[in-house]
């Protein structure tokens, strides 16, 4: 039952899939404001010229790898569509792998039915693979290494994850909290592994991190306990397919490729559609080059916040991946609507470990979050439309939006419980039997 209940939401799911992208076929042809994003523009582009035979980085602005291109070369030759099917069946894919997850950690169907919803119908999510935005195929990848990484699979999750750091590299973040979990506690030989959680009854988030980062600093602590099989492993095979995929790439493109598809995203600068608080000071400098030391402060905050989260939660890694992400797109010198996704797709996958209460917490936190992001659109409208001067007012709106995600990376911490709720939900439900 619950099979043809998951397999009827796919269905509809796909249905609306595929009317949206007939949709903004449409509207693209008859109204002036354009459904499909312009960054699918740049892919359709970049795979017409690879198959040509010519190089995607002729395509100014694409700064992805060839494999993306590659993947889109049927646009040019099937239908310029292609790309956005493709891209809304990794959204589709990824509601199942929540799917996958989630029964992996004991979460009861229907709990499990309304994360995988949370995802499928969400507005943002099934607009962005229709509208022809990459990530869908980023999140699907994420959440395999997941599965893999859950089932002992140690060799295929790092095979997939090198190549979605190659892929996009943002996911380098969750290298310390899945190295984290590569110990011999948590993979049994000739057993499936089960992530640890960590409990608050018996260790305080403070002396737990306090622990972690005393024996981190501890050479002999480093080499004995941090050295273990499946932690070498995962960082030499992962190591090995990025560095492959990106040394066939820099063979056939050069510098082009090293460049626009990875180097730039490290010392990337954008004055325009950016919601982070940097925008305005990138605005003011965007003509000089910015200092080693303005770097360094722009990019430590979000390290140290990094560092402490993943002393804090990386035994429980679905959440502390969410978290990670959450702080990194806030804090990062660049955020783009797009970023959004990045943390949507792990949402789901905590919603059964959350005390927080839709009704009051959790309204708080979508309307503080939307009505920030809303409020941010306002006067970029103004600035970008009406060409009025309103970069204060933009500056400010950033600052109110990143207050408003750090209160909902506040709260998602504050209301997250760290031991399976689920076993302690059983139990209390068999006390009462006995009670009766």
């Amino acid at each position: 039952m619950a099979s043809v209940q998951f397999r009827t939401l796919l269905i509809v799911s796909a249905i609306l899939r595929v009317v949206l992208i007939l949709y903004g076929e449409w509207q693209d042809a008859h109204m002036e404001v354009r459904y499909t994003d312009i960054d699918y523009m740049v892919f359709s582009d970049a795979a017409s010229l690879m198959a040509s035979g010519k190089s995607p980085f002729e395509r100014s602005t694409y700064r992805y790898s060839p494999l993306l291109a590659f993947v889109l070369i049927p646009n040019s030759i099937l239908h310029r569509s292609w790309g956005k099917f493709i891209f809304s069946a990794a959204d589709l894919l990824v509601g199942l792998f929540i799917r996958i997850i989630l029964k992996l950690r004991g979460v009861p169907e229907k709990l499990s039915m309304i994360s995988v919803i949370v995802w499928l119908f969400n507005p943002f999510t099934f607009t962005i693979g229709t509208r022809g935005n990459c990530e869908p195929i980023v999140c699907a990848l994420v959440l395999w290494v997941f599965i893999c990484l859950m089932n002992g699979r140690v060799l295929q999750a790092a095979f997939w994850y090198g190549l979605v750091v190659h892929f996009r590299i943002y996911p380098i973040i969750y290298a310390l909290p899945i190295l984290v979990i590569l110990d011999p506690h948590v993979f049994q030989p000739g057993q499936k592994p089960r992530l640890q959680y960590w409990n608050r009854r018996q260790e305080s988030p403070q002396s737990s991190s306090g622990t972690r980062l005393a024996q981190l600093l501890c050479p002999w602590f480093l080499l004995k306990s941090a050295l273990t099989r499946e932690r070498i492993l995962f960082s030499f095979i992962s190591a090995v397919v990025f560095f492959l995929f990106t040394g066939l790439f820099y063979h056939l493109y050069g510098w082009d490729f090293l460049y626009e598809a990875l180097l730039y995203h490290l010392t990337r600068t954008d004055p325009r559609h950016n919601f982070s608080i940097y925008f305005y000071h990138i605005y003011l400098q965007y003509h000089c080059k910015l200092s080693i030391l303005e770097k360094l402060v722009s990019f430590l905050p979000q390290l140290i916040v990094q560092v402490v989260l993943v002393l804090s939660f990386a035994k429980d890694l679905p959440f502390c991946c969410l978290v990670q992400t959450v702080a990194f797109v806030a804090f990062n010198k660049v955020m783009t609507a797009q970023y959004f996704v990045w943390f949507f797709c792990l949402l789901p996958l905590v919603l059964a470990w959350s005390n927080m209460k839709l009704k009051w917490k959790g309204l708080s936190c979508i309307a503080l979050w939307v009505g920030g992001q809303l409020h941010w659109l306002l006067w970029g409208y103004m600035l970008e439309f009406k060409g009025q001067n309103v970069f204060l007012q933009l500056w400010t709106a950033s600052i109110i939006f990143l207050a408003a995600n750090t209160y909902v990376l506040v709260s998602l911490i504050r209301d997250h419980r760290f031991s399976p709720v689920f076993a302690r939900l059983e139990k209390t439900a068999k006390d009462s039997k006995k009670l009766k």
